[in-house]
């Protein structure tokens, strides 16, 4: 039987340079965030079902979690997500730990859905958490991390936007103003939220669908409509522009360009689909055409820590998935020019002594801070430039019998097809200031 050279479906293998990348994104990521005192955590891969389906909703359980029996007979699931874990470990320290309690990781994820530009089934994810802050202030720095997060790839505050609404502003819509049950307001919210991926005529049906005839002859689905419609808090009905969480959002519009986020917009429609939200939600969108999508999601979720039997903690938090990330980063040309570790390779001329005397000058040249690979393939001197060319190696030093006698080493610069006689040293402080 023939063996397949790709990955699981929905997965992606990473070659050096994709690595490279990653790692890259990664420690842009975490440098910005530990700007702001959040510290780095992990926790397993495999967590109980149950904790899932406490609060991370039925569409995420039942549909995109892989789960399976494990051999002792109890029922478990990869994560699809990581907030559900971290509230679990802080509740299990909840006594413990200073607040307000700042922390992030960046998690491998797994969830089964149709693998789409900039969505996989297997990603990696940064999660930023704010524990222990019940005012507005946590919303405000979360979305600040965020946006230091674009400008320190490059972006303006042109190329994205922040979008924000209150779950709460939207319980009240779903009771006061349309009479939902709380049913239907469950499958409402989430039916809003994947308002923009699916048809408007199929919205339409759907939202139909959940309604009770008296609902309809009462004109619901006109009024949600015309709900959704509005681009500002201004444009609400007057009976919802005095509930509380309206007027929390109109402060937290007012407070985000005392920080430097300027390009923020309440979005009526934005859910998030998470059944934890318990407050502000807000997502990062790309601003391109060709890529209007959310790339950041996040918000308040102040119920989830008491759920492991010990007392509420206020809660804020986001995700940012490296797929996504690097979709933007590619289609606004932010991408660095990514160099080899491997700073030279070292070419013998022939095997036997040489080889011995090129491991020998690799081991001199580590010591002095290069990272050397030496070419053991015997092969042709030509042969070995184009092979180091293929892995972007743009130093090679050739080693033979007489620079192994002089320990004077010629240092072949491949980009610029230019030589220079070298000794170790000469040719480690050359390496080190490029």
């Amino acid at each position: 039987m023939k063996l397949s050279t790709s990955p699981y479906k929905g997965a992606r293998d990473f070659y050096p340079e994709d690595q490279a990348l990653r790692e890259y994104m990664f420690g842009v990521m975490k440098q910005t965030v530990e700007k702001y005192g959040y510290q780095e955590y992990d926790a397993p891969l495999i967590e109980p079902i149950e904790l899932y389906r406490a609060k991370s909703g039925e569409e995420i359980v039942s549909e995109q979690t892989y789960t399976f029996i494990d051999r002792g007979g109890r029922e478990v699931a990869i994560r699809p997500e990581m907030t559900p874990t971290v509230s679990r470990m802080v509740a299990a320290r909840r006594q413990q730990l200073g607040y307000p309690l700042r922390w992030f990781s960046i998690p491998n994820l797994w969830r089964y859905e149709r693998p789409q530009r900039g969505r996989f089934r297997e990603h990696w994810q940064l999660n930023v958490d704010l524990f222990g802050v019940k005012s507005m202030s946590a919303e405000l720095e979360l979305m600040m991390v965020a946006g230091d997060i674009f400008k320190a790839f490059g972006a303006g505050p042109e190329m994205y936007s922040f979008r924000v609404n209150h779950r709460k502003l939207l319980d009240e819509i779903f009771f006061s103003e349309l009479k939902l049950s709380q049913n239907q307001a469950v499958s409402m919210a989430h039916l809003i939220d994947r308002r923009n991926k699916i048809d408007h005529s199929q919205f339409l049906k759907y939202v139909d669908e959940l309604l009770t005839a008296s609902q309809k002859e009462n004109l619901v689905a006109e009024k949600l409509l015309k709900i959704l419609e509005t681009k500002s808090l201004s444009e609400l009905p007057a009976s919802l522009r005095s509930n509380p969480a309206a007027i929390e959002l109109q402060k937290l519009l007012s407070s985000c360009s005392k920080y430097g986020l300027d390009n923020v917009i309440f979005d009526i429609s934005l859910v998030r689909g998470f059944d934890y939200y318990s407050g502000i939600v807000f997502e990062l969108f790309d601003n391109d055409p060709d890529n209007k999508r959310s790339m950041l999601g996040g918000g308040r979720y102040d119920g989830l820590v008491g759920l492991f039997g010990v007392d509420p903690l206020p809660t804020v938090g986001f995700g940012l998935g490296d797929a996504t990330l690097l979709n933007f980063l590619t289609l606004h040309h932010l991408l660095p020019m990514l160099k080899s570790t491997v700073e030279l390779i070292i070419t013998p001329l022939s095997a036997g002594e040489v080889l011995d005397g090129a491991t020998l000058a690799a081991n001199d040249l580590r010591k002095l801070g290069i990272n050397v690979a030496v070419d053991y393939s015997e092969r042709k001197l030509a042969d070995q430039f184009k092979s180091a060319q293929k892995k972007q190696v743009n130093f090679v030093l050739i080693v033979g019998p007489k620079e192994i006698a002089t320990q004077k080493f010629t240092l072949r610069n491949l980009a610029e097809s230019s030589e220079t006689i070298l000794s170790l040293k000469q040719v480690a402080s050359k390496l080190g200031t490029k």
